[in-house]
């Protein structure tokens, strides 16, 4: 393998390596929608322990994308 292909594989799979945080946090706001759209409408702190104890994936995912953002982007 000459030094430009590697070059080369190396630079695509960046770009590629560069959509998967895209891809986890439009998949968790997906799956808060309701949530968000509830505690908009009307923010208690019970909808807000609710959110995060049964969506806990996508909080973390959510709490962890600028550490996502920053190893991946």
């Amino acid at each position: 393998m000459t030094k430009r292909s590697g070059y080369s594989v190396r630079r695509r799979h960046h770009a590629t390596a560069r959509w998967f945080p895209v891809l986890l946090i439009l998949l968790a706001l997906g799956d808060l929608r309701t949530e968000v759209q509830l505690l908009s409408d009307q923010f208690t702190v019970t909808g807000l322990g609710y959110a995060i104890r049964h969506h806990q994936l996508a909080v973390v995912v959510l709490l962890g994308s600028g550490s996502l953002w920053r190893r991946f982007g």
